[in-house]
């Protein structure tokens, strides 16, 4: 059966096969690769039969043309002229043993100035896959070296090692996409020839990235594509560069290598290799990122729980990149707790006696105010602090900080039936309940942080807890007036309270725990 060719104006003939179909466009996965502008990455099919070639556009974006008219299926025969994009070619009848390693020269009106194009040798589906797997076999340790490394500041410079050793190349350059503004960062690089600091050309990471194929160009410097600064300056020669894809829209950034010795292009095996090697290195880049987040929310997540209940640290801790200072106004319920006589039981009994028996105290109180949603600000000597309406706010904050309130009281009484058996002193609590508005977050540096509020909600509810006798709860009138389901239910004593450095009575009501 004849072979058919393709025939520039000038150079030798592109050979299709008998046997099968070929794809003709800019990707590396394509039998007969032409690099132009105007070709599309999987531009056209062609089949060779009998009696000529059977033509098929693969949608792409300036056509394919056959004597000039522009098709989507047809068939084209001897001395008929093709065209793909706005490379042009007439259709031959081939010799059996064609040289498909030769390099025509295409004529100068149909090309960009100085673009070069290279014919690449038509294989069958199964001589090529032979010769990937081949070279594919050499990635298995690369993807163990990678896949056992976590840490961002290693992964990387291994990265950069293994493609410098898979690939024969004189510089290697790998970029990382910029979270927020997706710009392409300089992350490590390799330079065989030791001159000075490796400069990316930027023109040809950024079109593998947008394109989200590979790159190849057979002299950069030659290249109208890609007339950049840095490309001129350092005569770069064969360049190839693919994106690491993290997935079908997010890429995590792009390798590069270059020659500036090399007189030879880089080859579609050298370019499938490096694409699949990218592939390996996004996933382990990905998954240290992921690693790295990890670490970063459960370093936030544990230093949260020291002042929220742990679902509510769980929540912010997933919502916050890290704690800043800085905080809001926001509506408040606030507790204040102190121990009754505890001054005068410090004196009598050794200090670890008092640390002990009031770990055992804090331990409790806190939990209960875990439980009911609440925030812990500070403890204050033998005084608790806790808040209800920061950083998440509930319809019911008033009363989960009453019936907090009423179930530390009963704790204290539990604990102190079980210190009085082990003969130990007993403790009294009184307990200041007021609402109002307040400065809530994080205040201090960056090098230690304090959630904590701040304004006269603060000082009345001391004030309050001040009034409070041991047993005892006292709640101002803003906290009465929020008050609803069981909470409003519960016995209040109205009382009418002068309250230190306030001129006017409060309104406020007393209860037991």
């Amino acid at each position: 059966m004849p072979r058919w060719q393709l025939l520039p104006e000038q150079g030798a003939a592109i050979a299709l096969p008998d046997d099968h179909a070929v794809v003709v466009g800019r990707g590396i996965d394509c039998a007969i690769r032409l690099e132009h502008d105007t070709i599309s990455r999987q531009h056209a099919e062609l089949r060779a039969d009998a009696e000529g070639i059977l033509l098929r556009d693969l949608g792409s974006s300036n056509g394919t043309r056959l004597n000039g008219v522009l098709i989507r299926h047809s068939r084209a025969a001897a001395t008929d002229r093709v065209s793909f994009g706005a490379l042009e070619f007439r259709v031959a009848r081939g010799e059996r043993e064609p040289n498909p390693r030769a390099d025509p020269a295409l004529p100068a009106a149909e090309l960009p100035a100085g673009v070069l194009l290279h014919a690449l040798e038509v294989r069958s589906g199964a001589a090529l896959a032979r010769v990937q797997a081949e070279r594919l076999g050499s990635l298995v340790e690369v993807a163990r070296q990678l896949s056992g490394e976590i840490e961002l500041d290693r992964l990387l410079p291994t990265i950069v090692d293994q493609a410098a050793g898979l690939l024969p190349a004189d510089r290697v350059a790998l970029l990382l996409t910029e979270a927020g503004t997706g710009l392409l960062q300089l992350a490590h690089t390799s330079n065989r020839l030791g001159t000075a600091r490796l400069e990316v050309p930027k023109s040809i990471v950024e079109r593998a990235a947008s394109e989200r194929m590979p790159v190849v160009t057979e002299s950069a410097v030659d290249d109208a594509r890609f007339q950049s600064g840095s490309v001129l300056r350092h005569q770069v020669r064969a360049a190839l560069a693919v994106p690491l894809l993290a997935d079908e829209t997010r890429v995590l950034g792009v390798l590069y290598v270059d020659s500036l010795t090399r007189s030879t292009p880089f080859s579609e095996s050298d370019a499938a290799l490096c694409f699949a090697f990218a592939g390996l290195a996004a996933v382990s880049i990905a998954k240290a990122h992921f690693a790295e987040a990890a670490r970063r929310e459960a370093v936030t997540r544990a230093n949260f729980e020291r002042f929220f209940a742990p679902g509510v640290a769980a929540r912010i801790a997933a919502e916050r990149s890290g704690a800043r200072p800085g905080g809001e106004r926001r509506a408040v319920t606030v507790l204040y707790s102190d121990l009754r006589g505890f001054t005068g039981l410090a004196e009598s009994l050794p200090p670890e006696a008092v640390a002990e028996q009031l770990s055992e105290y804090f331990a409790a109180m806190v939990e209960l105010v875990f439980e009911h949603g609440g925030t812990l600000d500070k403890f204050i000597g033998d005084a608790l602090l806790a808040l209800w309406g920061a950083p998440l706010a509930s319809a019911d904050d008033a009363d989960r900080a009453l019936v907090t309130a009423r179930a530390m009281q009963r704790t204290v009484q539990e604990q102190n039936r079980a210190w009085a058996a082990a003969g130990r002193p007993e403790l009294g609590v009184g307990i200041g309940l007021h609402h109002g508005e307040a400065f809530a977050g994080t205040i201090g540096s960056p090098r230690r942080l304090e959630y904590t509020v701040i304004g006269d909600v603060v000082n009345v509810a001391a004030r309050l807890c001040d009034l409070a006798a041991a047993g005892e709860i006292v709640l101002s009138q803003q906290v009465h007036e929020r008050l609803t389901g069981d909470a409003a239910g519960m016995p209040l004593r109205r009382d009418e309270l002068t309250l230190k450095g306030r001129q006017d009575a409060v309104v406020a009501y007393r209860t037991g725990g």
